[in-house]
C-alpha cells in the first residue's frame, strides 16, 4: 500500500518570491481589514487583537509583502499596515486572511492620520516606513511623509527602545532622510540587503533589485535623551524635505504599479 502524499501547499510568489506563508482551505481563513478605525481618538490595541504583544507598524505598507512575512514568522508579536490606497490594501487584506492569520490588521489610512490620532503613545515596539512616495510634481512637495513633525510623531508612537526603520530608493529623499532622522533617534546606516529578506522585503525593493538599482536603507531606536516636548520643538526648528527628488526615476513608480500584476 502506497504512502498517503501530503497535500500539496498553496505558495504564492511574486516576481518568482516567494510571499511568506500559505494559501489554507477557506474554512480556516480569518478577517483582518480594519474597516472603522475610530474618528475620535487612538486605538484600543488590546480589544483588537485580543491580547497584548509588541506592535510592529508599517506606514505605508502597500501590498503588505512585508508585515506579512513578520506576522508569520514572529507570531508573539501584533502587526498593524496602513496606506491610503485602498487598492493595494485589499491585496494585504486577502493574502493575510488566507493565511489565517489573526496577529495582523490593515487599514485604509494615512500615515499621519495613524501617527497623530490612531497609535497610543509609547504603544509600538517598531516603525517601518519603507519607499515613501517622493513626489515629482513640485507642487505635490508638501505631500512627502518623512518630514520633522512626523518624525515626532513616530518618536512619540514608539516604546522606549523602540525601532525606526526606513528605505528607499530615491537619492535625493534618502539624503534628506540621513540629515533629519538622527535628531530623533540613534540612526545607522545598513550597508546591504536586510538578512531576512535578501531578494526584498517589498515588492517595490524586488523591483529595483531585479533593476540593479541601489536601495538606501537604515534603522535606529528612539533617542532617550529627546523628551516629546523638545521633539516637537525641534520639528518645528529642521527644515521641511523640500528636495530634488530627479524625474528620471519615475518610471520605477510605473513599473512597481504594472509589473507582475
Amino acid at each position: 500500500m502506497k504512502p498517503e502524499k501530503p497535500p500539496k501547499r498553496h505558495i504564492e510568489r511574486e516576481f518568482g518570491v516567494p510571499v511568506a506563508g500559505e494559501i489554507l482551505d477557506p474554512t480556516r481563513w480569518t478577517q483582518t481589514a480594519l474597516k472603522n478605525p475610530p474618528a475620535d481618538g487612538p486605538l484600543d490595541l488590546s480589544a483588537l487583537f485580543g491580547r497584548t504583544a509588541p506592535l510592529v507598524v508599517d506606514v505605508g505598507c502597500g501590498n503588505g509583502r512585508f508585515l506579512l512575512g513578520s506576522a508569520v514568522w514572529r507570531p508573539d508579536h501584533d502587526h498593524l499596515g496602513a496606506d491610503v490606497l485602498p487598492v493595494v490594501i485589499r491585496y494585504a487584506t486577502r493574502r493575510a486572511n488566507q493565511r489565517g492569520l489573526t496577529n495582523i490588521r490593515f487599514a485604509v489610512v494615512d500615515g499621519w492620520t495613524l501617527m497623530e490620532r490612531l497609535l497610543p503613545p509609547g504603544a509600538a515596539a517598531e516603525i517601518h516606513c519603507y519607499h515613501p512616495q517622493p513626489f515629482y510634481n513640485p507642487a505635490q512637495v508638501r505631500l512627502r511623509l518623512i518630514t520633522p513633525a512626523f518624525l515626532a510623531l513616530a518618536h512619540r508612537a514608539l516604546a522606549p527602545g523602540g525601532l525606526f526603520f526606513v528605505q528607499t530608493d530615491n537619492p535625493g529623499y534618502w539624503r534628506y532622510i540621513r540629515a533629519v532622522v538622527p535628531e530623533f533617534f540613534t540612526f545607522h546606516e545598513r550597508i546591504g540587503v536586510w538578512p531576512d529578506a535578501p531578494k526584498g522585503r517589498t515588492r517595490r525593493e524586488i523591483i529595483a533589485l531585479r533593476r540593479g538599482l541601489p536601495v538606501f536603507r537604515g534603522s535606529g531606536t528612539a533617542r532617550l535623551d529627546l523628551s516629546r516636548a523638545d521633539a516637537v520643538r525641534m520639528a518645528e526648528a529642521l527644515p521641511p524635505p523640500v528636495f530634488d527628488a530627479d524625474r528620471r526615476l519615475r518610471e520605477l513608480d510605473y513599473l512597481e504599479r504594472v509589473e507582475g500584476e
